[in-house]
């Protein structure tokens, strides 16, 4: 499909002027309240578990089931998230908000965490709900979370469920090797900081629990997420190093097999994201995939300058889940 036009009428505030600072505004300083999940724990095949917020208001069948997937050391209690469930319900859906392992606030019982291409664990999530009887699945990720919606689509290729009907993505690092050597760059200390206090707390518990598995020592060398990745993500799930880790799993590589109508939005002045997460040149070889990117948004911020309780990225998924918009293409 060819690249979307961005809508013009897009702007932030004028005092959120750049990429960074609409990205932190939003998720520092927003909050999304008066929304009340019913938590169910999902026993997973391996018996490990993941927690799942239900936004659900009487059978799967009778609504369209939105299901949502969070960004790195995020949860289902993430603004992003919790503004477009209430975006959604607000239009007659119910949603189910997932969290990762590890991520709910209590660690997963096995060795292995979770990771951008771990499918698997969105599939049985999906599964549960196909055989609870939803009827119509839309599909929803931001950043990691984005990624994995987007390869488990790929992945599924002709054989895809056939009540999932549409899916979004924002924010995704596409191209997951590029992307974190953008993170590691300095004026982004700040995010690789914060992702690395979690994750390598994380990676401590693990030691205590595995302790011939996570080698604590090594851990203290870590300075960048590409170094996390390095020794902890991708030894720890089956991939030789980073960049095995990276190839294998970034969903770049996954668009063209997808049999979905699926909408990816990545702002230009992301300071997450590589030139190689905003592939304008590829946008036509994607059959179900439309590829926009507004000049502004920030990692997961959207902010709007008219903003009355609603970003930007929940009226653009809104507009795209109901069909209510005009498509303009580049």
């Amino acid at each position: 499909m060819p690249l979307i036009q961005s809508d013009p009428s897009y702007q932030p505030p004028f005092w959120l002027p750049e990429g960074h600072t609409q990205s932190m505004y939003t998720a520092l300083f927003r909050k999304i309240t008066q929304l009340i999940p019913h938590r169910e724990r999902l026993i997973l095949s391996d018996q490990d578990f993941v927690d799942l917020d239900w936004y659900v208001d009487g059978p799967l069948s009778d609504k369209p089931l939105l299901i949502i997937s969070h960004g790195l050391e995020g949860s289902s209690q993430a603004q992003y998230v919790r503004g477009l469930v209430k975006t959604m319900i607000a239009r007659g859906f119910n949603a189910l908000a997932w969290n990762f392992r590890s991520c709910s606030g209590e660690m997963n019982t096995k060795l292995r965490f979770y990771h951008s291409g771990a499918t698997d664990d969105l599939e049985e999530v999906i599964q549960t709900c196909v055989n609870r009887g939803a009827t119509q699945i839309y599909l929803a990720g931001f950043s990691l979370g984005g990624n994995l919606t987007l390869k488990w689509l790929g992945e599924q290729g002709q054989n895809h469920p056939n009540l999932i009907r549409k899916a979004v993505a924002f924010s995704v690092p596409l191209h997951l090797s590029s992307s974190s050597r953008k993170l590691a760059r300095r004026e982004n200390g700040l995010y690789t900081h914060r992702f690395l206090q979690t994750l390598l707390s994380k990676a401590k518990e693990k030691a205590v629990l595995f302790p011939t598995a996570v080698d604590v020592a090594i851990l203290k060398r870590i300075k960048t997420l590409r170094e996390f990745d390095d020794v902890i993500t991708g030894p720890l799930h089956g991939f030789k190093d980073a960049e095995d880790y990276y190839e294998q799993n970034s969903s770049l590589y996954f668009l063209d097999k997808i049999q979905v109508p699926t909408l990816v939005v990545n702002a230009q002045n992301d300071p997450f994201l590589s030139p190689e997460c905003l592939p304008a040149s590829q946008a036509s070889n994607w059959e179900n995939v439309f590829l926009e990117l507004p000049t502004q948004g920030g990692h997961c911020g959207f902010y709007p300058s008219d903003y009355r309780g609603t970003l930007w990225s929940e009226q653009r998924a809104m507009n795209w889940f109901l069909n209510k918009e005009t498509i303009n293409y580049v």
